[in-house]
Order: structure tokens, then C-alpha cells, then sequence
């Protein structure tokens, strides 16, 4: 009896007790997560590693960023000891408040800074962006498109983009990168890539119009301009891609130090041209609307690698290399 308590109690989980490399991530038995009254429990059955995992761990923040470790990664040990921003799975309870979700749901959710997804379940609060799974797509599959699907809405819902639009993603190839070529085409827009030369095909694959390897030429010094620039390589600041910009054009700094927030509403105001590092809101009906895209074949998973919970360090040594392409995959048998 003891025993069946104990698995009935207690999950599977990648839990970080410590900060640095990726062997600092092991798989425990943790207390399984009890869902308060606005919350569902959902059984994870897929989930991401993403660059936001990689710097949790690890530390490795943009430029100046110092300051945010102690006040949202913890001072000497993880706040968060298990990590995953994203998650694929099945509900298995529901909180008193819960409307409009049932046990047996196929759901999609990102917990965000909360994190909580690499283990075998998760709370979700219903406030927080959870959709249903798209029906025709594995688990696998629809987590993929979480973390880079919803961090590039929160971004592409700043700006205003249609025909004619012209749009150049720095950093194309990665979770967000894919997410983002594949949105601004679906709203109409001529996408230019920026990636390495081995990225291209699958770039272009995804609808962008131009690919310019990195390696070969600068995109900011070509003389090109464009309505939107969206900054996913860490490489693309405001003073470098001002002349890019077309007047009343947008900067959308998914990536930046500390230099690049500060100077953005200066640059802002003395431009004329838009310069954000901030995110706007995601709803539950941006993120439904997601899995629907996804069901129709509008948007499609970009999936790199898949690892199984008990391979997270060697998920955690390939998402440090570098080399992804899209996204990890972390299954949760």
C-alpha cells in the first residue's frame, strides 16, 4: 500500500539544484502538483528545452543583466528547480473554477516563468494561455509549437502587418525564428530570413521569400529596408539596423542586454520608429487560433531533436551547442 501511495504522490521530474552545466540536471521523484481551485492538472506528455532552459540553468544572461539573476533566478540555488516553459498533454483534473476544460482534454499551455512542464504533470492556472491540442498533431509536435508560436505572436501583435508589409527575421532558424516567418506570412507579408547557410533550405522551406546568409553579408549594410525587423539573433541592435528600418518601421527586440532596454523609448523618440524589447499580451484566443492554424496546415512544427525525459542532459548539452534548429523536444513517457 505504502508504494502504491508513494506513485499515486509523487511524479517524475528534471529537477536543477544547483546552477551551471547540463549535468547539473537530474531526474527525481518530486511531490506531484495538487491543482488549487482555478487550476487544471494536465498530464505532460511532451514538452520543450528551449534557450530560456539554457539560461535558467546556466545563468547566461544577455549583456547586463546581472541584477535578475538574485530576483528571479535565486541567489545561491534555482527558484524554479524544474524547468519547461511549454507543455503538451491531458488534463487530469480540474479545480472548482475550472470553466470551458475537462478531464480527457488534449491541451497545449505555456507556463511561462513558472516553468513546472519537464515532469510528469503540471498545474496550468486557467488564466494562463492553455488552448486545445490540434487534434491532427502529435503531442510531440504541438508542444513544438508553443514556446516559439506564442513568444512570436506576443511580439507580431505590436506591430500591424498585411499585404505589401515587408519583414526581415534576424535569427530565423531558431523556436522563435520559425514561428515568426511562418506568422508573418500568414498575415500577408514578404518575409526575409537571416540564418547560416545550412539553415537556409529549411528557412525557405517555411515561406520566406529571401534567405541571406549571415555568414556571407550583412543585411544591414546592404542598403535594404524594411516595415518590421525581428531581433531573435542577439546580433541586431537598434544602432546597427536604424538605416534598415523604414520610417514609421518597428524593431522588435526579442533578444537584447540591459544597453538595448534602456536606450529603447530614446531611440524610440528621437527616430520616430519604434523600438521594443516588450512583448504585448497573448490570449487564449490567439493561442486556440494556433492550434487551429496548426490543424489547417498554416503553421508547422519545426522539430530538431526529440529526447526522452530520462536523456535531458544530453537535451540540455545540444540545446547549449548552439545548433538547433527549430525545436528539442523533451517526451514524457
Amino acid at each position: 500500500m505504502e508504494a502504491t501511495m508513494t506513485q499515486t504522490t509523487t511524479m517524475r521530474a528534471a529537477v536543477i539544484h544547483r546552477f551551471g552545466g547540463p549535468e547539473v540536471v537530474q531526474v527525481e521523484r518530486v511531490h506531484k502538483p495538487v491543482p488549487k481551485a482555478d487550476e487544471l492538472l494536465v498530464r505532460v506528455h511532451a514538452s520543450t528545452v528551449s534557450i530560456a532552459d539554457h539560461r535558467t540553468r546556466s545563468r547566461d544572461l544577455p549583456k547586463g543583466m546581472w541584477f535578475y539573476i538574485p530576483l528571479a533566478l535565486g541567489v545561491f540555488r534555482p527558484r524554479r528547480r524544474v524547468l519547461g516553459m511549454d507543455a503538451a498533454g491531458v488534463v487530469e483534473a480540474v479545480g472548482d473554477e475550472v470553466t470551458g476544460f475537462a478531464p480527457g482534454d488534449e491541451v497545449i499551455a505555456m507556463l511561462g516563468a513558472s516553468f513546472g512542464a519537464h515532469a510528469e504533470y503540471a498545474c496550468v492556472p486557467q488564466a494562463d494561455a492553455i488552448a486545445q491540442k490540434p487534434r491532427n498533431l502529435t503531442f510531440e509536435e504541438s508542444a513544438s509549437l508553443v514556446f516559439g508560436g506564442y513568444t512570436a505572436l506576443a511580439y507580431l501583435n505590436r506591430v500591424q502587418l498585411g499585404t505589401g508589409s515587408e519583414v526581415l527575421v534576424n535569427g530565423a532558424s531558431g523556436a522563435v525564428g520559425t514561428a515568426v516567418v511562418q506568422l508573418a506570412k500568414q498575415r500577408g507579408a514578404t518575409v526575409t530570413g537571416v540564418c547560416s547557410a545550412g539553415k537556409a533550405d529549411l528557412v525557405r522551406s517555411l515561406g520566406a521569400d529571401h534567405v541571406i546568409d549571415r555568414a556571407r553579408e550583412d543585411f544591414a549594410a546592404s542598403g535594404r529596408t524594411y516595415d518590421v525587423i525581428v531581433e531573435c539573433g542577439g546580433d541586431a541592435p537598434f544602432t546597427r539596423v536604424e538605416h534598415s528600418l523604414r520610417p514609421g518601421g518597428a524593431l522588435l527586440l526579442v533578444i537584447t542586454g540591459l544597453g538595448g532596454m534602456l536606450a529603447a523609448s530614446r531611440q524610440t523618440r528621437r527616430s520616430g520608429k519604434t523600438v521594443t524589447f516588450t512583448p504585448g499580451p497573448v490570449s487564449h484566443d490567439d493561442l486556440a487560433g494556433l492550434s487551429r492554424l496548426a490543424e489547417e496546415g498554416g503553421i508547422r512544427p519545426v522539430i530538431d531533436r526529440t529526447y526522452d525525459l530520462d536523456d535531458i542532459v544530453e537535451a540540455h548539452r545540444y540545446v547549449d551547442s548552439g545548433r538547433k534548429r527549430g525545436n528539442v523536444v523533451l517526451r514524457i513517457p
